[in-house]
């Protein structure tokens, strides 16, 4: 008798309806009928772990491999409870839900896994996958951010589409899509977890990446908390304006310099600042006749 059995809340929701159960017998010449029925989309089945390779285009690229062993230690006792989702791709079925159960079954060393056939569009297997992923807070914050944004660049879904469709508001997209504007050290210190979420939100803002990566290690190195790292990051902003305000001042007085120097000379006059202390000036010329007329101005003044 075929046993019954519905996916995950969330993916059940996208998939739809119950499914059912059956094993695929060893590929016999007489039964290929009925493996062939089986096979049929939507059915439940076991397939062959060696059949089946995962979507290289799914969000999640890092599994933790302590989670995988503490999860195939739990099949080796009870299976798989529940089934991937596959996709069936030339000789074998594409994974496009269910890769961590599939990693740990290979880990468990077991030799079928149930699957559940469906087919599906690029952007449907990438919306499943994302879903999936998402529901249990298995991606880090940057593969969340690149998948919301594969979304909206390959597929042209807006933010609110995509809130919608992960069960999220659209502010909570908004603010992980931001987390891929800081530096790229930042960001791999996120992938890896030696940096929170609240530390990198806050270090956004910070404009200038190699101020963003400085205080990304000061944090580690001084255990600093998200709200110790607002209030530096906040002192910088103030600090940076006062130094704008301060270098504005300075160009200002040194173009009424430049206009004084050029209503005395008769031509243009600039300078060119080295440092606060050291420059350059240059004062044109356009003729002879004018050079020296400016040599006699200098002449005049020395007198």
């Amino acid at each position: 008798m075929a046993k019954k059995t519905r996916l995950g809340k969330g993916l059940g929701a996208l998939i739809g309806g119950d499914t059912e159960t059956e094993k695929v017998p060893d590929a016999e010449p007489e039964k290929k009928t009925e493996e062939k029925k089986s096979e049929e989309p939507g059915k439940e089945l076991f397939l062959k772990v060696s059949m089946i390779e995962p979507n290289k285009e799914q969000p999640r690229k890092k599994f933790d491999e302590d989670q995988l062993k503490e999860l195939a230690d739990s099949m080796k006792q009870y299976g798989v409870l529940q089934p991937l989702l596959v996709q069936k791709k030339g000789n074998f079925y594409e994974i496009i839900a269910g890769e961590r159960r599939w990693r740990a079954a290979k880990l468990a060393g077991l030799k079928e896994v149930p699957a559940v056939i469906r087919e599906y569009d690029e952007q449907q297997k990438m919306e499943i996958a994302l879903i999936e992923n998402v529901q249990r807070e298995d991606l880090n914050p940057i593969e969340e951010a690149m998948a919301y944004k594969r979304l909206m660049e390959e597929f042209h879904l807006k933010q609110e589409e995509i809130a919608d469709r992960v069960s999220k508001n659209r502010t909570t997209i908004t603010n992980s899509m931001r987390l891929l504007k800081l530096a790229e050290e930042v960001q791999k210190m996120l992938v890896e977890g030696v940096l929170s979420s609240g530390h990198a939100r806050a270090l956004l803002g910070l404009e200038d990446k190699k101020a963003q990566v400085m205080m990304a290690e000061r944090i580690l190195a001084e255990g600093l908390s998200v709200r110790d790292v607002e209030r530096l990051v906040k002192s910088f902003g103030k600090t940076k304006k006062k130094k704008e305000k301060e270098s504005d001042a300075v160009t200002l007085a040194f173009q009424h310099m430049e206009e004084k120097m050029k209503a005395i000379m008769g031509t243009k006059v600039s300078i060119n600042r080295k440092d606060k202390n050291k420059g350059r000036i240059e004062i044109e010329y356009y003729s002879p006749a004018e050079l020296e007329r400016i040599i006699e101005l200098i002449e005049s003044i020395r007198q």
